[in-house]
């Protein structure tokens, strides 16, 4: 069977975490498990989070293959992990583990629309009962804020000029496929080979729908607030948005003198891991210690 998904930066986040046996720790996107069985193998204890259901079954399947009273899995976005561990007793832990952005099973499953490389409906939402799809934004909000949206959370140096053509566009037929969308952005952009031209607008756009950000800082204040006094948090980030966002919170933390920084600069995959996997290369993986 494929792997539900390839864990990225694995022996540099089980060093980081320092992981011991008989410890607690607690990986907050387990995907497919492949972190989380690395510390089982030190014989680590997990609670492991996901707020998508499919990873949640594949995480299952793999961790049954280790001790079944050295793990147990929790539904739920990250945002709210301080409280998932406070009410299975799972407090205080010896780390935290946050592996960010989407799987590669997410992004090859065609009924999610998390890839522009499949078609399928314009969903991308991780966890399937939020209400509001990709679909959703594309064909609901202003041209203003679509621009908003495609700069902030994409960096897409092209938003003004792809969102007055998508307004254009679903004026006459609504945009609802991963196909549809691909198509316009290329149209807008080209390609002359490299990066999808449609990356930005997808990674925007699945940031906005499941609120990536503001789930990230109420997450990491939350991962905090469960170690104990030498735990570590270890978090693996793909986006720039996303490690800013890392980084500020770890040196607040720090100046308050409740941390100390394990990272002066982020950990980056070899060449050899993004030459297997390339999805990789943008990986940024930074720790802290409570004090």
């Amino acid at each position: 069977m494929k792997p539900f998904h390839t864990p990225v930066l694995l022996h540099e986040t089980i060093k980081s975490l320092n992981v011991n046996p008989g410890e607690r720790y607690v990986d907050a996107t387990v995907g497919g498990g492949g972190h989380s069985l690395a510390i089982l193998e030190k014989q680590g204890i997990i609670l492991a989070i996901d707020c998508d259901p499919e990873a949640l079954k594949a995480a299952k399947r793999r961790l049954s293959s280790a001790c079944p009273s050295s793990w147990q899995l929790a539904s739920g976005n990250f945002a709210h992990l301080q409280e998932m561990a406070q009410q299975r007793h799972f407090t205080p832990v010896a780390g935290v583990l946050f592996d960010l952005g989407v799987s590669s099973h997410q992004l090859e499953a065609t009924g999610r629309g998390f890839s522009f490389n499949q078609d399928g409906p314009l969903d991308m939402r991780m966890d399937p009962s939020l209400s509001v799809t990709a679909a959703d934004l594309v064909n609901g909000l202003t041209q203003k804020e679509l621009i908003k949206l495609f700069t902030k959370y994409g960096q897409e140096s092209w938003a003004a000029q792809i969102s007055r053509l998508l307004v254009q566009l679903r004026s006459r037929l609504p945009i609802k496929t991963t196909r549809q969308l691909a198509a316009m952005v290329s149209r807008i952009k080209g390609w002359q080979g490299g990066i999808h031209p449609a990356t930005q607008v997808f990674q925007a756009l699945r940031m906005a729908v499941n609120d990536e950000l503001n789930n990230l800082r109420l997450g990491l204040a939350g991962a905090v607030d469960i170690l104990k006094p030498g735990g570590r948090l270890v978090v693996i980030s793909f986006h720039s948005g996303e490690d800013r966002i890392v980084k500020n919170f770890f040196r607040r933390q720090a100046v308050n003198g409740q941390v100390a920084q394990l990272t002066k600069k982020p950990v980056r995959p070899t060449p050899s891991e993004v030459a297997r996997n390339p999805r990789s290369r943008s990986a940024k993986l930074r720790s802290i210690e409570k004090k």
